[in-house]
């Protein structure tokens, strides 16, 4: 007797439900784990909320659309951190979501919901989904960018050029790699003829008057400032170095492609006893137009970013991992063939949910292990709510007046920037050119509070710190306990206030 589970049933008859079902299952996990396990925000979010505190027209690190949504994000949830957890899995739902509509209107409903399991399992969305900043924003914008683009090209529908226009703009807001996507987006335009097909009318114009109207803050910023990074190609002598470093970069990329490539092997009619009485998954025959549409975008931004990255001697693919590899799933789907069979149901059920639990394990693992291994700090066990409160509350008291700036240890002022009631600002000491708006000057007049990781009891300030602040007076060391301290010492925060000036 032939077994089809409840799953293959709701992929067959309720794909939209089962779409929801797997991306609220993801999100909630994603807002579970780090309100259980952190107890400062991972990655650059700290960074992210310094900078949008203070809206500016643009950063050192690339647009600034991702820094305001940020600070909106955590206004309105009371200033707390779940807001940009939030925000964080709204982007993760929303990339899905676009995901999900631009595989139906190629392979159908049902293998769409096949794309989303798949996409699911990708490492980069996956683990961690909560360090909000530009990558992350950027995953449902070009995932956006990218529905609109199969329904002008794919669909003929002209209505869709105003969406484009929209998220081509946004994207220039977020994200550095932007234009690098939209050169991408008009070469396969220009390179197929439906495309250029699309592109002959006025619509293209109009798109790209609402574009520069977006786009248009940011680039005076940008010649204002002077602050288009000078890139400088690498000598002849290091391009052994650049090709390993791309081997590297793109290497990394078919790696998180595991998760499927697992799947898709334990699917195999080879590791199957009964293949005949696999139930299967149809779709409608995807013409030649559908296939150059999806495998471009699954392999050019991530061979482009990973080029531009070795080139230039970027750490990280150029535009983000979750970009480049956001039309992944539904390539493999497209391979896959018209019938996907489901064999051996129940044991990919559980391999899928391991895949994708995985991450929230070894995070659990690294919060709560790693400390007793004396392996290094765990950066999220910091207390940040609790550093804030006591150097708000101690400058407050001392001077009669809300802390207004936090200096020092670029990891505690950022940590205490976000965290105290006051939201001061944060004075990077060491660059100033990273903190515009606030300088030493004013720091000095308006008062506030030095910090650095206290070596002795004493409280001693670094030589360095000492140089910058000459004049200060050392506080007697803070000392806290982490979310588990294990075999590491209490983590103790030397301190200093800089008193204001009276005007």
């Amino acid at each position: 007797m032939r077994f089809t589970s409840l799953i293959v049933e709701l992929v067959r008859a309720k794909p939209r439900l089962m779409f929801w079902i797997v991306a609220l299952l993801m999100a909630g996990l994603w807002l579970v784990v780090p309100l259980l396990l952190y107890r400062s925000p991972p990655g650059d979010v700290a960074l992210a909320l310094a900078y949008g505190r203070e809206y500016p027209l643009g950063t050192p690190f690339g647009p600034p659309l991702a820094f305001w949504l940020a600070d909106i994000a955590f206004r309105l949830s009371g200033n707390s951190i779940f807001g940009v957890y939030l925000l964080s899995q709204a982007c993760l739902v929303m990339m899905l979501w676009a995901l999900f509509l631009l595989s139906r209107a190629i392979v159908g409903g049902q293998q769409a919901v096949i794309v989303i399991l798949l996409t699911a399992t990708i490492a980069v969305f996956s683990f961690p989904g909560v360090e909000f900043g530009p990558s992350v924003l950027a995953q449902p914008l070009w995932a956006l960018l990218l529905l609109h683009a199969w329904q002008i090209a794919g669909q003929n529908r002209r209505n869709a050029w105003f969406a484009l226009s929209i998220e081509a703009g946004l994207l220039l807001l977020t994200s550095p790699a932007a234009a690098l996507l939209l050169l991408l987006l008009m070469a396969f335009f220009l390179a197929t003829e439906r495309g250029r097909r699309a592109i002959a009318s006025l619509d293209p114009l109009f798109a790209l008057m609402v574009v520069i109207v977006l786009a248009l803050p940011y680039l005076i910023w940008l010649m204002r400032n002077d602050s288009v990074p000078a890139l400088t190609f690498p000598a002849v002598a290091e391009l052994a170095d650049r090709g390993r470093l791309f081997a590297t970069l793109f290497g990394g990329l078919v790696l998180s492609l595991a998760g499927i490539a697992l799947l898709s092997v334990l699917n195999s009619r080879q590791l199957a006893r009964k293949p005949e009485e696999a139930p299967a998954i149809f779709r409608p025959p995807v013409d030649r137009f559908g296939r150059e549409f999806v495998f471009y975008f699954a392999l050019a931004p991530a061979l482009a970013g990973s080029l531009i990255s070795a080139l230039f001697g970027f750490d990280r693919v150029f535009g983000g991992a979750g970009v480049a590899l956001a039309m992944s799933g539904l390539a493999a789907v497209i391979v896959a063939g018209d019938l996907i069979y489901l064999r051996r149901q129940r044991f990919l059920r559980t391999v899928w949910l391991l895949i994708v639990m995985a991450p929230a394990a070894a995070v659990l693992g690294l919060a709560l292990i790693q400390p007793w291994t004396e392996a290094g700090e765990v950066k999220t066990a910091i207390p940040a709510r609790d550093m804030g409160n006591f150097f708000a509350e101690s400058y407050q008291r001392r001077t009669n007046q809300p802390l207004r700036a936090v200096a020092g240890d670029p990891q505690f002022a950022l940590l205490i920037g976000f965290a105290a009631p006051s939201r001061p600002h944060v004075f990077f000491d060491a660059d100033p050119a990273r903190s515009p708006w606030i300088d030493a000057a004013r720091f000095n007049s308006g008062g506030g509070i030095v910090v650095w990781r206290a070596a002795d009891t004493a409280g001693t300030p670094p030589a360095d710190i000492l140089q910058r602040f000459p004049g200060i007076v050392p506080e007697v060391p803070r000392a806290f306990e982490r979310l588990v301290n294990g075999r590491q010492p209490l983590l103790r925060i030397g301190w200093a206030i800089v008193r204001p000036k009276a005007p």
